[in-house]
């Protein structure tokens, strides 16, 4: 493949008269395959989707009981997080991830925190039967230079103790994984976080299919004006109150009966 290559690179013309010989489209957007992992195998599909520096383990307690009530789930690692690859970031690239790697036609999506921003925009092709956003970022305050680098510095020497302190309700694995994903995390997707998602509304417009907001009683970074803002676009909205961002790892027992009729 090499000779065919050689010597084309001064002259693009003849590049791009090779690519469809090659069965490439010349204007097609490089896809990007998440890594997924799929448990279960019930006749029915859950598709989960975690939030920023995390991985898709994280959903493992609802995992469990999504698996016992009969559902094959399918979860990912959004793009610079765990086994995906790193790229260039945006919301439209992470909503075509989605689109280019998760099936459409799943019983239920759920998301937590900008994967619900991503899951959102993607509901048009993914058309699933209902939809969940668990503490959805669909608003982030925005955020100075100097809080970026703490973040990321806070990931990148954050250790158990530092973590238990932090959420004293998390078991060991939610712990580790936490950790796990905080290793796992590309510095870019914070850098990009900060810059161009903090300070921007991304709320949806309306609730494309039946959609159940799951609201942190502390911490949530829509808090209770966006609780307000989803509801009266159509959003079944409920608070679950002294549960922080991590809403599925906080209060997972608050979290399975505020989703009974949903899941």
């Amino acid at each position: 493949m090499a000779d065919v290559f050689h010597g084309v690179s001064d002259r693009p013309w003849i590049f791009r008269g090779l690519l469809p010989t090659l069965g490439i489209d010349p204007g097609e957007r490089p896809r990007m395959r998440l890594a997924t992992h799929t448990r279960g195998d019930g006749e029915r599909a859950a598709l989960l989707v975690h939030g920023v520096a995390a991985l898709h383990r994280t959903w493992h307690a609802v995992e469990d009981t999504l698996v016992e009530r009969g559902y094959r789930v399918i979860g990912v690692d959004l793009r610079g997080h765990g086994r995906s690859p790193r790229g260039e970031y945006s919301m439209e690239a992470l909503r075509q991830d989605l689109v280019d790697t998760l099936p459409a036609g799943a019983d239920l999506v759920m998301g937590h925190s900008i994967g619900c921003v991503a899951l959102s925009q993607a509901l048009d092709h993914l058309r699933p039967d209902r939809a969940v956003y668990i503490d959805p970022a669909f608003w982030i305050p925005p955020m100075p230079e100097e809080g970026a680098r703490r973040l990321r510095r806070v990931l990148a020497t954050a250790d158990a103790a530092q973590v238990r302190e932090l959420h004293p309700r998390w078991s060991e694995q939610d712990v580790r994984i936490e950790l796990e994903g905080f290793a796992a995390a590309d510095p870019e997707f914070l850098t990009w976080t900060g810059r161009e998602v903090a300070g921007v509304d991304n709320f949806p417009k309306a609730a494309e299919v039946p959609t159940l907001a799951v609201i942190a009683g502390e911490g949530s970074p829509i808090g209770s004006d966006g609780a307000r803002t989803l509801a009266e676009r159509g959003f079944t909205v409920r608070t679950i109150e002294g549960a922080g961002h991590c809403v599925h790892r906080d209060d997972l027992p608050g979290l399975l009966s505020t989703l009974e009729g949903w899941i």
